[in-house]
């Protein structure tokens, strides 16, 4: 019983529909759908805002989809208080010339499942990762559009994968720019949770067998080397579901020029991501340097 419902917290998809509209925010999208590199049905929306220069924004795992976090249904032990709203950056690039495309990786929001119907933690999400640059690189509109990378959590382990695959980000020269908000092992989470160690043996049980293979092994950071543009990683220093030295990990992997943000910010993880939403100005200040 353990097992299951642990792993379900972990793996489970389909755990978040969206709550939020670009039309909530006046801004001028379009529904768009695109295949990840193994063909899963991927869909999101991609707001218009410039033709030079585009954010592909992919979010984190499990709870959340292109829309962001909502509150409603997490209960008493919610992780935030608030709605986590990634429409608030969106519209800030939008209205300083960014287009921006929103998209939820597969078993999450609106997207279908992939081959694995289980949340692989960013080796399936990579595909997906892929697939959305393939698809604005083949966007007549955004033909001569620069592309910057903003990546949360699950998203940033999903693009640092991406670099390590063969024929990966990499060889994608319009990405110029990447930021990494608060990238995370499986790991390394499961592990600040603090539960018993026979809860944590038959979660690892279930969802091995579920997923396929053991989410411990997998290490993006082995990956980070082969990120090849500038990069920016966004770390909340008060994050309890972390460690602060797979994060410095991470950074160090790094081989190109790169800047660690470290917020003085509430005991939350989600105090980062809401941070993002009120200070877009200053994450927006790294893509421009480059793109």
């Amino acid at each position: 019983m353990f097992g299951n419902m642990i792993s379900n917290m972990m793996v489970k998809p389909g755990q978040a529909p969206l709550f939020d509209s670009p039309a909530n925010y006046g801004l001028d999208y379009e529904d768009v759908e695109f295949p990840a590199t193994d063909g899963t049905t991927l869909r999101g929306w991609l707001i218009k805002g410039g033709s030079d220069k585009v954010i592909i924004q992919s979010h984190f795992g499990v709870q959340s989809n292109r829309s962001g976090w909502e509150r409603k249904g997490k209960g008493m032990m919610a992780p935030w208080k608030q709605d986590i709203k990634f429409l608030r950056q969106a519209k800030h690039f939008a209205d300083n010339g960014y287009s921006y495309l929103m998209f939820d990786l597969r078993g999450h929001g609106a997207s279908d499942l992939g081959p694995n119907p289980w949340v692989s933690w960013g080796p399936e999400e990579a595909k997906d990762i892929l697939g959305a640059v393939s698809f604005i690189e083949g966007r007549a509109d955004l033909k001569d559009a620069s592309i910057g990378l903003l990546a949360f959590c699950m998203g940033s382990a999903s693009t640092t994968y991406a670099y390590g695959m063969e024929d990966g980000l990499a060889q994608h020269d319009r990405i110029k720019a990447f930021v990494a908000v608060q990238p995370l092992l499986y790991d390394i989470f499961v592990n600040a949770l603090g539960m018993p160690g026979f809860m944590r043996r038959a979660a690892d049980k279930v969802t091995t067998a579920r997923v396929g293979f053991d989410l411990t092994e997998p290490n993006f950071i082995e990956s980070a080397p082969k990120v090849n543009v500038p990069t920016l990683v966004i770390q909340n220093k008060n994050d309890p579901w972390t460690r602060l030295e797979m994060v410095h990990r991470y950074h160090d992997a790094l081989t190109v020029e790169k800047e660690l943000k470290l917020l003085d910010v509430e005991k939350s993880r989600f105090a980062a991501y809401e941070w993002v939403g009120k200070n877009p100005a200053e994450v927006q200040a790294w893509f421009d340097r480059f793109m």
